[in-house]
């Protein structure tokens, strides 16, 4: 890969998806559209590139863009942000919401391994909730909707218990049990786009995700995120990532990395 092609690939990323892809990334960069160029029938990166440049095609700016994302996930990770959730916030919600029903979303969901992990956790507080998780990528949302993990991702994050609890060996590869499934709607969608409908959420998760924006793009999925949240919810972020600097219309609460309300700012403009 030239230098010239990685820079086309850094605009593209930036321009559709709002993903910074640093210089010192690009022999991964290469390293993953390999598989893709091969996929397409292109003879190397440098064919593939070169004819996406020559004639755009969508679906091939697409499967690019979306061998560039991160997309590593895994059950329960950061586990105290999950403990919050499922010991504190969950039977919280429950009572506070009118026929107890709590309404998730999994923003940046990737293969689907922390949409479940919420499901897990809601299932076994016995509550009524609706998740709703998303991502850029096709393939990982294929992959999560099908609910199937290898033997290590399945290990990766889950005890031996909610192991066989929530998931049935199918050959050497493990399936979400039906009523797991049933609990999350998986969906395509980009971050950048206005939402399609006024749906709001008790909690949202958006982890691991708004490190790698570019800044005018993560101030604009803060912004977006603080109107899809209803006003007493709670939004978690990764334990590392601080909307300081990008948006004031969230304070993280204290005791609790990676929790996050609305600012009174935001309630104020919002009355």
């Amino acid at each position: 890969m030239t230098p010239e092609d990685f820079d086309r690939l850094q605009t593209l990323l930036a321009t559709r998806a709002g993903f910074r892809l640093t210089r010192d990334r690009m022999h991964l960069a290469e390293h993953r559209l390999g598989p893709v160029a091969r996929r397409e029938g292109y003879h190397n990166v440098e064919a593939m590139l070169a004819s996406l440049w020559g004639k755009p095609v969508a679906s091939l700016g697409w499967a690019v863009i979306e061998a560039l994302l991160n997309g590593e996930t895994w059950f329960r990770r950061d586990r105290a942000a999950f403990d919050v959730f499922s010991r504190e916030l969950m039977p919280a919600l429950t009572a506070a919401r009118p026929g107890g029903k709590v309404r998730l979303w999994s923003a940046g969901a990737s293969t689907g391994q922390e949409a479940y992990s919420l499901a897990i956790a809601a299932l076994e507080n016995s509550a009524d909730v609706e998740i709703l998780a998303t991502d850029l990528s096709r393939q990982a949302i294929d992959k999560a909707t099908s609910g199937l993990y290898t033997s290590f991702e399945i290990q990766r994050g889950l005890s031996a218990r909610a192991m066989l609890r929530w998931f049935e060996q199918t050959d050497d590869h493990w399936r979400a049990r039906p009523e797991l499934r049933s609990t999350v709607r998986f969906e395509r969608a980009n971050l950048l786009d206005e939402p399609a409908n006024d749906r709001q959420f008790d909690v949202i998760f958006c982890r691991h995700l708004l490190t790698d924006l570019e800044p005018a793009r993560r101030a604009q999925v803060l912004d977006m995120l603080e109107r899809q949240l209803v006003d007493d919810g709670c939004l978690f972020l990764g334990v590392d990532e601080r909307p300081d600097g990008d948006s004031v219309a969230f304070r993280p609460v204290a005791g609790r990395k990676g929790l996050y309300v609305k600012a009174p700012s935001a309630l104020r403009r919002a009355a």
